[in-house]
């Protein structure tokens, strides 16, 4: 699978969860939209585009099971849920509740939106390691009470890796009145996506992380009983522009000023991908490689997983660090044993975050293992 790649073959690849990897064939049509723009940008621009982001938003309604008139793109789930939140009713007294789990850049966005318009944004503290699924749903859930009025949580969780009963905590939700907004990022082409089964509110996540399509290709589902009176952050000309759209929403949104939107395009050819070499398939086996090296991990590193049981991970681990780790661990791993792999602060913890996908195997793994242990 490797070869299937871009990915410089000299290079142990062990970080695809912050920006994933692009197929040679995906970004082969990705360029051709790019050629195809610059042959007859006017054309493009005022004709095929939205034809082809038609396509786009169907094929990708398809593979996370919701309608595709449901779909804004973006380019990233950050922009995404900034959209969201400046969009929301919230009022002074309300609480937003989350974890303590949540991407750094978005409990950003989140605090400085809370200051402005004075609710409380609570991070429910989620004891480690996590052990069954109940108590994991019962712990998040003491932090509802008569004044949450949304609940933002991850589906997969960037920091630690793991995978969030999002399901049940919104169905617990919508019994009680509660918005629901899950940011994805990590979830789609890494597990099966199901928006409707799930439930949700608003949804976003990341086309080009696990989905290995082009950078910057980002999807945003919102329940139809929400996309009245959403407005775009950057207002451009909706109803009055060249869109045919089928709503407001979509009119509104789909073009913010000129830009090359050749990523949005390509999501299709990502799919396709993904079925052809079997994904679902192919990420049983990277499940398997990064089981196997949880293990190895604690073993050689002498500290506790994050959980008790494999259900809560997928194709991706967090581990903790000894305390004593060099400070430089991640330019030791770059620079002596080229392995690319992130190093990060949590809770006033080092972590360690290995990802696999289709081009890695057992090598890579044991590569890793072997560098861990000759600096620890």
């Amino acid at each position: 699978m490797r070869d299937l790649f871009l990915i410089d073959p000299k290079v142990t690849y062990l970080n695809h969860g912050s920006y994933g990897a692009c197929p040679k064939s995906v970004f082969l049509d990705y360029q051709n939209f790019q050629k195809r723009l610059e042959k007859q940008p006017v054309q493009f621009m005022t004709k095929y585009f939205w034809e082809d982001l038609k396509i786009t938003r169907d094929t990708l309604g398809d593979f996370i099971k919701c309608d595709g008139d449901d779909i804004l793109l973006f380019p990233n789930p950050t922009t995404a849920i900034n959209n969201i939140i400046e969009n929301l009713d919230i009022a002074e007294g309300d609480e937003i509740l989350t974890t303590q789990h949540e991407y750094g850049a978005l409990i950003r966005a989140w605090n400085r939106l809370s200051i402005r318009k004075s609710f409380s944004f609570i991070q429910q503290k989620i004891d480690l390691p996590l052990g069954s699924k109940d108590t994991f749903i019962d712990q998040f859930c003491a932090g509802i009470n008569e004044i949450t009025k949304i609940i933002f949580i991850s589906h997969i969780t960037s920091q630690t890796a793991l995978i969030f009963p999002v399901e049940e905590i919104c169905k617990i939700a919508k019994s009680k009145g509660i918005i629901t907004i899950i940011d994805g990022a990590h979830a789609p082409g890494h597990i099966d996506v199901d928006i409707t089964q799930i439930g949700c509110d608003y949804y976003t996540g990341a086309c080009h992380k696990w989905m290995c399509a082009p950078k910057g290709s980002s999807f945003l589902y919102v329940a139809k009983n929400f996309q009245k009176g959403m407005s775009p952050q950057i207002m451009s000309w909706g109803e009055e522009g060249d869109d045919p759209g089928p709503s407001q929403f979509l009119m509104d949104f789909q073009w913010q000023g000129t830009k090359d939107m050749s990523a949005f395009l390509a999501i299709p050819s990502a799919i396709r991908f993904l079925q052809k070499n079997k994904w679902k398939e192919k990420s049983v086996i990277s499940k398997n490689l990064i089981s196997h090296l949880a293990g190895r991990l604690k073993d050689i590193l002498g500290t506790e997983s994050l959980f008790k049981n494999k259900n809560w991970i997928g194709q991706m681990i967090s581990h903790p660090l000894p305390m004593d780790s060099p400070y430089n661990l991640k330019d030791m791993l770059w620079n002596d044993f080229k392995i690319e792999v992130p190093i990060f602060d949590w809770e006033k913890r080092n972590y360690i975050r290995v990802s696999a996908h289709f081009y890695n195997d057992q090598k890579d793994m044991d590569h890793l293992i072997k560098a861990l242990k000759e600096i620890f």
